[in-house]
């Protein structure tokens, strides 16, 4: 098992930026990748970026991408995702997620999940 805990949400203005963390405990020596995701009211899930535990190697969401910034310690066993540039869409609850093997795409075999953090982002 993985235990996660995020934090770093809050109220921005649009143009902003946040930092968002995500601490891992337990079994993460298990994992291959850690990604996170958001949830918009009346929306459905989705990816936002996933960065492979070992190498450091990131892909994001198109929609992100440029704004976003994924990012890990190791020794922390804490993943980062730094947002700038912040739009009022952006707002979500965003959860951190841990994909313990290497599976086909970047966006699913995600096991474990943390309890979510709330972004929201004024205009």
């Amino acid at each position: 098992q993985v235990q996660l805990v995020e934090s770093g949400g809050g109220l921005v203005q649009a143009g902003g930026s946040l930092r968002l963390s995500c601490a891992a405990s337990g079994r993460t020596f298990s994992t291959y990748a850690m990604g996170w995701f958001r949830q918009a009211p009346g929306k459905e899930r989705e990816f936002v970026a996933r960065i492979v535990w070992s190498s450091g190697s990131a892909y994001y969401a198109d929609s992100v991408k440029g704004r976003f910034t994924i990012s890990r310690d190791n020794a922390k066993n804490t993943v980062y995702l730094q947002m700038n540039s912040l739009k009022p869409e952006d707002t979500a609850v965003y959860y951190c997620a841990v994909k313990p093997t290497i599976t086909s795409g970047y966006t699913t075999g995600y096991v474990y999940w943390g309890q979510g953090t709330q972004v929201t982002v004024s205009s």
